[in-house]
C-alpha cells in the first residue's frame, strides 16, 4: 500500500490534467447550439468569446464551469490531501495541472483557451481570500480602464505578490505553492502576449465596445 501510495501525486496531477482539459466553451456551446467559439471572435475557446455569440446564459456558465475546474481538484486536495499523504508540492502541482489541461487540453487538440476562469479556480481552491484579491484586482482594472485583457495581466501578476504578503495573516505561505502560482501567472501572461501587442499599438477591444 504504501508503495502505491507514492504514486498518488502524480495520479492525482493526471486527474486535475484531465479535468481541466474538458473545454467547457466548446461543450456548453454544442449543448446550447451555438456555434463553435474556435470559429469566431477571437477563436478562444473561453468565455468572453463565447459572450460573442450573443448568449449571456452560456458565457456565465461556461466562466463558472472553467472555474470550477480548477477549483476543484486543488480544494479536495487541500482538505483531503493529508489523508492520503499528498502535501503541498502535490497541492501545487495539481492547481498547475489543471490549468496546463485548460491551455493544452487532451480532447480538443491541445488547443485550449487562455486560462483566466481557471486560474481563478485554482486561486480560491488554494484560499477564498486569495481568489477575492485576484477577483479584485481584475473587477478595479476593469471598471477603470475598460480592457478584459489588462485586467487579467494585472490579476496574474499580483496573485503571487498577493500569496507572499499573505503569509502569517490569511494563510501560511509555502515554496511549493507560490512557485506553482508564479508559474500560472507567467503562462497566463504568456497567452495575452497578442492582446499585450494590441495595448500597447491601442487596438485593443474594450469591454462594451461591440461583438466582432
Amino acid at each position: 500500500m504504501d508503495a502505491f501510495q507514492s504514486y498518488f501525486p502524480i495520479l492525482a496531477a493526471l486527474a486535475a490534467y484531465l479535468m481541466g482539459s474538458l473545454s467547457f466553451a466548446v461543450i456548453v456551446s454544442r449543448a446550447m447550439g451555438l456555434k463553435d467559439p474556435r470559429s469566431y471572435g477571437s477563436k478562444n475557446p473561453g468565455a468572453t468569446n463565447v459572450l460573442r455569440s450573443g448568449s449571456k446564459p452560456a458565457a456565465v456558465v461556461t466562466l463558472l464551469l472553467d472555474g470550477a475546474k480548477g477549483w476543484l481538484p486543488v480544494m479536495l486536495v487541500a482538505s483531503y490531501g493529508r489523508d492520503w499523504g499528498l502535501g503541498d508540492g502535490t497541492l501545487a502541482m495539481v492547481g498547475l495541472a489543471a490549468f496546463a489541461g485548460h491551455l493544452f487540453p487532451l480532447y480538443f487538440g491541445f488547443q485550449g483557451g487562455k486560462g483566466v476562469a481557471t486560474a481563478l479556480g485554482v486561486l480560491f481552491g488554494v484560499h477564498w481570500a486569495l481568489g477575492l484579491g485576484a477577483c479584485a484586482s481584475w473587477l478595479i482594472v476593469a471598471y477603470f480602464f475598460r480592457y478584459s485583457s489588462l485586467a487579467s495581466l494585472v490579476a496574474a501578476l499580483f496573485a503571487p505578490v498577493y500569496y507572499a504578503f499573505g503569509d502569517g495573516l490569511a494563510w501560511y505561505s509555502e515554496k511549493s505553492v507560490l512557485l506553482g502560482i508564479s508559474v500560472i501567472s507567467l503562462l497566463l501572461v504568456w497567452r495575452h502576449a497578442p492582446n499585450i501587442s494590441r495595448l500597447v499599438r491601442g487596438t485593443e477591444t474594450r469591454i462594451g465596445a461591440g461583438r466582432s
